[in-house]
Formats: C-alpha cells, sequence, structure tokens
C-alpha cells in the first residue's frame, strides 16, 4: 500500500485519467452512431474519419448528401464524389435514421 501522502494526488491522476476519451455523444448522435456501425461498417471503417474497405470517409457528411445517397443512390447537384464508383446501392431502411446519423457523423 502507498504512504497516505500519496493517495491524494493518486487519486487527481485517476480522475484526470478518468475523464479522458471521446466527449458524450448527443442521444440523437448516439442512435446515428449505433445505426452506422450496425448499417455502414460493411462497406465504410468503423471510425467514419477513415476509409473503408470498398466506401470512403464519410465523416463531416452532410444531411443533404446522405439523404441523396443512403435514400435514392445518387449524389446532390454539384457533388463531386471521394471515389468515382456507384456501387452503394439505396438504403431505404435507414430513412427514418438519417438526421440521427447525420448527428453523428458531424
Amino acid at each position: 500500500m502507498p504512504p497516505r501522502f500519496l493517495l491524494g494526488p493518486l487519486f487527481f491522476v485517476a480522475l484526470t485519467v478518468a475523464g479522458c476519451g471521446e466527449p458524450a455523444l448527443s442521444p440523437e448522435a448516439e442512435r446515428g452512431r449505433q445505426v452506422y456501425l450496425a448499417q455502414c461498417t460493411a462497406c465504410h471503417a468503423t471510425d467514419p474519419a477513415k476509409p473503408g474497405p470498398v466506401g470512403p470517409p464519410l465523416k463531416g457528411s452532410s444531411r443533404e448528401l446522405l439523404e441523396a445517397k443512403v435514400l435514392r443512390a445518387t449524389y446532390p447537384p454539384g457533388y463531386r464524389p471521394k471515389r468515382p464508383t456507384a456501387i452503394m446501392p439505396a438504403q431505404p431502411q435507414v430513412a427514418r435514421d438519417i438526421p440521427a446519423l447525420a448527428a453523428y457523423l458531424q
């Protein structure tokens, strides 16, 4: 057991380390994270900031882009895709979760 005079600083260090890590997500963004992990990671990386085996990084994708790509398998007018492919099919089962997905990817 460490001497008593070390317990205070050790406790402070433990609290500081425990507070490190990713910030808490809003409930909507957390729902978006769950949708992303369940629906998107087969082609995109588990970290949306990184490229996946098939799909590009999605971090920062706008709601407009998500609606066009996920619901209609198209791109918004004037959008330049990160990869010149058209292999992603529409994912209509995700329609009601687009707002949450957009919140997570921001």
